[in-house]
């Protein structure tokens, strides 16, 4: 086995965080603001942005995920 790489896991592994601390914010903008954004027909579009910073996420951490059991990260 070869020693993992920290410095190029934490690398990918920041950002990443970083992204899920983005949704739960803009989570709470939305959520805090849905009146306001409803009132100007908005609403859906935030929420498709929402699903959207989610599944970069998601995916984002199983890509991180995959490249560790493979020994890459």
């Amino acid at each position: 086995m070869t020693k993992p790489k920290m410095g190029l896991r934490m690398a990918w592994i920041i950002p990443n965080i970083l992204m899920y601390i983005f949704f739960l914010g803009l989570s709470l903008f939305v959520f805090a603001n849905s009146e306001l954004l409803n009132d100007i027909n908005r609403l859906g579009i935030w929420f498709v942005i929402l699903i959207l910073l989610l599944l970069i996420a998601l995916f984002g951490s199983y890509r991180i995920w995959y490249w560790i059991q493979q020994g890459k990260l």
